[in-house]
């Protein structure tokens, strides 16, 4: 029996493998490498790796399937508003081979990577599960049809499904590379460089930031957890400034380069801060890394992947 995950390269993916295997499972990883990277699969030489498109049929034997993490998506806000068409593909049809591939299986759960993005700037922070929906971008709206499809085919078909709500995910393997990657894996690779970083608005907007290694435990007990849930936020119940955390990374880095501010970036929400009471009652989950803990780790990976 495998596990099927999607994006299994990626940054929450690779976790995600690491972890399954290290519990004895089985796992396919379906990946078009877009964004992923083999390296981050290096550690298991002999992982079931499928270069596929996962908007296409995926290419399946007759494996028997136990579980499906969906992760593969177009993660990008600002690429979402540039080009919408891109992101319904990737993050709606992606998600609707997910469940197809569920159905037709008779896979018994799926757990679907879904945003805080759903929410856009909602009045009632901190944010519970059944805010009102408004999303700011083709991302979020994506994400948000995603879950009418999880809850569309948990009531007709039987398939067990559970989205989870990330908030913003940070840890070791996160690709600063690109301009649409998460803040703090940007910040701490420009200031291990000695470049200035850069805050898009005032530097007041809010955020709950989670490391990646309590997110994969949300992620593994949603798995295991028979039948249907509800959405489920993933985050820590906390939030920071961006400001706040543009000094923090300073710390956990010991730099001291300029933070400068730009023009606010379209699609950005104000504020963000999760209500965590269901993800504790439903999943038995509570986020254990604080966010000092957890620059600090990631400050460290950097570092040693930078002199690799």
């Amino acid at each position: 029996m495998s596990v099927i995950v999607t994006g299994g390269a990626g940054f929450i993916g690779s976790h995600v493998v690491d972890a399954l295997i290290a519990r004895g499972q089985s796992v396919i990883v379906i990946d078009d490498l877009s964004s992923g990277r083999r390296e981050n699969l290096a550690q298991h030489p002999g992982i079931d790796l499928r270069v596929a498109d996962v908007a296409e049929p995926w290419p399946l034997d007759d494996e028997s399937i136990e579980g499906i993490v969906h992760l593969a998506a177009q993660v990008s806000v600002v690429r979402s508003i540039e080009a919408p068409l891109n992101d319904l593909r990737a993050n709606a049809q992606g998600t609707v081979q997910a469940l197809e591939v569920a159905r037709t299986r008779s896979v018994p759960k799926l757990v679907f990577a879904s945003s805080a993005a759903v929410y856009g700037d909602v009045a009632e922070v901190p944010t519970t599960e059944d805010a009102p929906k408004a999303p700011l971008s083709p991302y979020g709206v994506d994400k948000l049809s995603g879950e009418h499809w999880l809850a569309m085919y948990a009531a007709i078909h039987g398939v067990g499904t559970s989205a989870l709500r990330f908030f913003n995910v940070y840890g070791p393997r996160q690709d600063p590379s690109s301009a649409y990657s998460g803040v703090i894996s940007i910040f701490l690779e420009r200031s291990s460089r000695g470049e200035p970083l850069t805050i898009y608005g005032d530097g007041q907007q809010t955020r709950d930031f989670v490391y990646v290694g309590d997110v994969v435990r949300a992620i593994l007990a949603a798995l295991d957890r028979p039948g249907a849930t509800p959405p489920i936020n993933v985050g820590t119940g906390s939030s920071v400034t961006v400001e706040q955390l543009a000094r923090a990374v300073l710390a956990a880095n010991d730099s001291d380069v300029e933070v400068r501010f730009a023009e606010a970036r379209a699609g950005d929400i104000r504020h963000s801060r999760a209500v965590v009471a269901r993800l504790a009652e439903t999943l038995d989950v509570r986020a254990q890394t604080d966010l000092s803990e957890g620059l600090k780790a990631t400050a460290r990976w950097y570092r040693a992947a930078a002199e690799v």
